[in-house]
């Protein structure tokens, strides 16, 4: 079996401080793909670095206290890479891959275009130059399993006010059809929504810190686990743990059946 963690942690030395790296210790997962890091390689102790007999590799952002993504695993990988071959995002610290005797277990960290509408054709800009990389990954024949915060809501079921949110960033028709691509043309596929198909309410995975969203479940669907169809085919059980809050984000887990 095969266990893969996604989890945006809006920080990783506070998710540290709440807890974070006893339950990664609990979990026994053979990868932990984290987003949102807010770090840089100086600011992290050893203990951060390389905890419990896992290894780290993260790509971090340029800008200090902004964006990053890493990985952990108690696997040796054959490679790891550090972007995506996109100057104006890998300045910005949003994806690392690990590969492993045919597979490639990705961390990444879309943008979110909610802060400006500059932010938002960044965003566009992203998406853009994204596809054909994963398009060029999945015809490389190789197994993938890309975890990480997307900042799209792909259907209605994936939060809880649609109506209200029709013309905001996250679920905007633009992006949604980018999903829609990605998985009806190009033929990756959804993880969670292959295991829970009609999961409403009990699907989100992040909630904004306004108001009441999460004592109230006014959540979103954005953290993901797209994989490749041999991989997500083993797919056996996935779980959204809410027990305790790392971060304004809840960890994404699944079990695969796969060895490397």
């Amino acid at each position: 079996m095969l266990r893969i963690i996604s989890a945006n942690l809006n920080g990783i030395r506070s998710a540290v401080k709440k807890g974070f790296l006893p339950w990664v210790a609990k979990q026994d997962a053979d990868f932990v793909c984290m987003q949102e890091l807010k770090a840089q390689q100086d600011d992290l102790e050893d203990i951060i670095l390389r905890p419990d007999g896992l290894d780290g590799y993260f790509h971090h952002a340029e800008k200090k206290g902004y964006s990053g993504c890493g990985i952990y695993t108690r696997h040796k990988p054959e490679e790891v890479i550090y972007g995506f071959g996109n100057a104006e995002f890998d300045a910005e610290g949003r994806y690392v891959e690990a590969r492993f005797n045919g597979l490639s277990v990705i961390s990444v960290y879309m943008p979110s275009g909610s802060s400006s509408p500059e932010r938002q054709e960044a965003k566009f800009r992203y998406l853009a130059a994204f596809m054909p990389h994963l398009i060029e990954l999945k015809r490389s024949g190789r197994e993938i399993v890309l975890c990480g915060d997307v900042n799209i809501a792909h259907q209605e079921m994936d939060l809880k006010n649609w109506k209200g949110n029709l013309k905001n960033s996250g679920f905007l028709p633009e992006e949604r059809a980018w999903l829609t691509r990605l998985f009806s043309e190009i033929g990756y596929i959804d993880v969670y929504r292959k295991l829970e198909p009609n999961a409403t309410d009990a699907c989100y995975t992040w909630w904004s810190q306004r108001g009441q969203a999460y004592a109230k479940n006014v959540g979103w669907r954005i953290d993901y686990q797209i994989a490749t169809a041999g991989i997500a085919a083993s797919a056996q059980q996935t779980t959204i743990y809410k027990s305790e809050r790392f971060s304004d984000h809840a960890p994404l887990i699944v079990d695969y059946d796969w060895s490397i």
